[in-house]
């Protein structure tokens, strides 16, 4: 009776915790995790130490490449993309990237196109990739935009979804009027960090 009744529990057990995905291979220590990006990645407005890559490489343990460029776009992102790819011992793209396309008004039918292209590249390299997601901007402030979960959803990724939302809507969380101060870089590698110990990355 008594080995029935473990045989349950670990049935059950398997049942209730979630599964790592297939698709996921979990980092060595010698991978190399890529952050890609605009100023949101760069750490525009606090010293390079302090930005989201170079936090969250302290948290993994993991180089994590800093690929972040003020003012890009996705189309820029998009060209410049192909030659990062070229460094064999990246596993991992976290790529955030499009609020200069929703600042400039650009197609947004375009900024889907890029993403899903990019993340392509990054596939056809067998390279993971976590999708960071970026918020709308308007008249009447911030609110998600549901393209990123449109991608995620249609290129079977995980997405980090609406942590920049809730920074950015806070005045007193940024540094300027759109960038966020050092202890938000620092709240956003937290929540990347988990999203990587969830998805089974690390």
């Amino acid at each position: 009776m008594k080995y029935i009744m473990v045989a349950i529990f670990v049935a059950l057990a398997l049942l209730t915790f979630p599964k790592k995905s297939s698709n996921i291979i979990t980092l060595s220590p010698k991978d190399t995790i890529l952050a890609f990006g605009d100023s949101l990645t760069y750490g525009y407005g606090v010293n390079p130490i302090e930005s989201y890559p170079s936090v969250l490489s302290s948290l993994t343990g993991h180089k994590v490449i800093n690929a972040g460029i003020n003012g890009e776009t996705s189309e820029a992102g998009l060209k410049r993309l192909p030659t990062l790819l070229q460094d064999k011992s990246i596993k991992l793209m976290i790529l955030c990237l499009g609020g200069n396309d929703i600042l400039r008004k650009k197609s947004m039918s375009s900024l889907k196109n890029n993403l899903k292209t990019m993340i392509h590249m990054a596939k056809e390299k067998n390279i993971d990739v976590l999708l960071v997601s970026v918020p709308n901007i308007s008249l009447f402030g911030l609110s998600p935009l549901e393209l990123y979960e449109e991608v995620a959803n249609e290129e079977d990724i995980p997405l980090v979804n609406g942590v920049l939302t809730e920074i950015l809507g806070n005045p007193t969380l940024k540094s300027d009027q759109v960038h966020p101060n050092a202890l938000v870089y620092k709240q956003i590698a937290h929540k990347i960090y988990e999203s990587l110990k969830e998805n089974g990355w690390i």
